[in-house]
């Protein structure tokens, strides 16, 4: 599966959250997408398709293609501990992620960008893979260069820091990646059981 680039309310109707962040269109329409509309009768879904869909917006939420993410499964479940909360912490830790819950981009997809076009720096080296997987102490900060891109500066206006696990400093527009977080830090909706479960089939 290629990188899905298609209408993001389309696939926050179809998990009927806003994956993708405030969504005025789910509103709306708070149902699943497709022709017949609310009208069409829903059909019970089974064990397994309950934690396909659990995988799916997953996958979605954090932009991760199939490959990426059944490695990462994998991972988790040769470490010690809950290999559903691992799986998240994991997936938490990756550049992309942490470029976004810093602030430096407005959403995954644009951190994953400026990732990828060089404009962010782990540890004073230049770092352009989005699924870099972040250390508890890396210092992550945005390249001298880049410190006066419109959509940085843009997406750090007012923003707060949130997340205990993240210590961003916005005069040297960097950040340190503290430590993991713990299950009830991480805000997504995900319930990572079903993930663990469809798995281990």
């Amino acid at each position: 599966m290629a990188r899905y680039i298609g209408p993001k309310s389309k696939i926050a109707r179809k998990f009927r959250e806003p994956i993708y962040g405030p969504d005025k269109y789910l509103d709306k329409k708070n149902y699943a997408p497709g022709m017949h509309g609310p009208t069409k009768r829903k059909k019970k879904t089974s064990e397994y398709g309950l934690q396909l869909e659990e995988k799916q917006k997953a996958k979605y939420t954090y932009g991760i293609l199939e490959r990426q993410f059944r490695n990462i499964f994998e991972k988790a479940s040769r470490k010690g501990g809950v290999t559903g909360i691992i799986l998240l912490q994991l997936i938490e830790s990756r550049l992309d992620n942490v470029v976004y819950r810093f602030g430096v981009a407005p959403t995954r997809a644009a951190a994953r960008q400026l990732v990828s076009h060089r404009h962010i720096e782990v540890n004073g080296n230049l770092v352009n893979i989005p699924s870099y997987m972040l250390k508890p102490g890396d210092i992550v900060s945005v390249r001298e260069k880049s410190k006066s891109l419109e959509m940085i500066t843009n997406s750090l206006a007012g923003k707060v820091n949130q997340h205990s696990w993240l210590e961003w400093d916005g005069a040297l527009l960097s950040g340190k990646f503290m430590n993991y977080p713990n299950r009830e830090e991480i805000p997504e909706n995900i319930k990572e059981q079903l993930i663990v479960e469809l798995y281990s089939k």
